[in-house]
């Protein structure tokens, strides 16, 4: 890997390790003190940026964003799949 490719590799890890801690950030805010808003609206951010976070981890720390098309369309499907079921199911009780 050259000099520029790993630089800019390490930036684009970075800028997503602080997306990540950000998003850590404001499930905590929304988790422990709802931030003005109801407990039912705090819960639904908490669940949407943890799925959010993990398909940022799989994309950019497991690579699978420079992996085959098949395997990144199922890690996708997975997130959409299982995020909107535990939505719904959340939703639903």
């Amino acid at each position: 890997m050259t000099a520029s490719v790993r630089s800019m590799f390490g930036l684009r890890v970075s800028l997503v390790w602080g997306v990540l801690v950000l998003a850590t950030i404001v499930s905590w805010v929304f988790g422990s003190a709802h931030a003005g808003v109801g407990y039912r609206t705090a819960s639904v951010l908490v669940i949407v940026v943890a799925f959010v976070k993990i398909r940022l981890v799989g994309l950019h720390f497991m690579e699978l964003r420079d992996a085959p098309l098949a395997l990144r369309g199922i890690f996708e499907g997975y997130c959409l799949v299982v995020g909107s079921l535990v939505l719904g199911m959340y939703l639903s009780g």
